[in-house]
């Protein structure tokens, strides 16, 4: 009896892994699904409408831009145009997106996580600094890329680039998700609406009040 139990415990522990493991966007169970903003559309796959194969043409698959530099006229000098799911309706089902980073000089992508992709960055102009760090215990990896390197992101794990050069900088990042989302630590501790509170803030960072007052302020 007791072998019995131990063995539907392991069959259920290696299918957990096994399912963690492909953790990613659902495979796609038909040619394509390009999204539509109706109702009414009969078919309804990775929470969006998809529509009639009949009606679908090439520019559901394009996006035209990503030659264009982004402003980086901000706080961190970094921006970034995102084409997913939202930008190219094709992408629907197929796990996949793109974006283009723009780096003023000494520009930031703050430290920030995915938490539904994997990204792999090849740089095309400039230098950059990028680095991810480990869950418990939190151990950094970084590397300085030059023009034609490649890193990558693992998914959910902290990250980021910045510009060390005295030029602009541009990246292209490939991402494992047609919607990988994104949440900036700094902005996700310091800006939520509502706020945290801010005791709870203060004894995380072992921080003075003030600080943390005045760095929700900032947000």
């Amino acid at each position: 009896m007791m072998k019995g139990a131990l063995f539907l415990v392991t069959v259920a522990l290696l299918a957990l892994a096994s399912s963690l493991a492909s953790a990613s966007d659902p495979s796609p169970l038909q040619d394509f699904c390009v999204t539509i903003n109706n109702s009414n559309s009969a078919v309804f796959v990775n929470g969006k409408f998809c529509k009639d194969p009949t009606f679908v043409t090439a520019n559901d698959f394009f996006f035209s831009g990503l030659n264009i530099p982004a402003n980086t006229e901000n706080k961190v000098g970094f921006n970034v145009t995102l084409v997913n799911v939202d930008k190219i309706p094709g992408l629907n089902t197929l796990g996949i997106s793109l974006a283009r980073l723009d780096f003023a000089p000494y520009g930031l992508d703050p430290p920030h996580t995915h938490p539904r992709a994997n990204e792999i960055l090849v740089v095309v102009e400039g230098t950059l600094y990028v680095g991810f760090v480990t869950s418990n215990p939190n151990k950094l990896f970084t590397k300085v890329l030059n023009k034609g390197d490649v890193f990558v992101f693992p998914v959910g794990l902290i990250h980021f680039q910045f510009n060390i050069g005295q030029t602009n900088a541009v990246a292209f990042a490939g991402l494992s998700s047609q919607n990988p989302g994104v949440i900036t630590i700094a902005n996700a501790v310091f800006g939520s609406n509502p706020p945290i509170n801010p005791d709870v803030l203060v004894k995380a960072f072992q921080l003075d009040k003030n600080v943390v007052d005045y760095l929700q302020k900032q947000f």
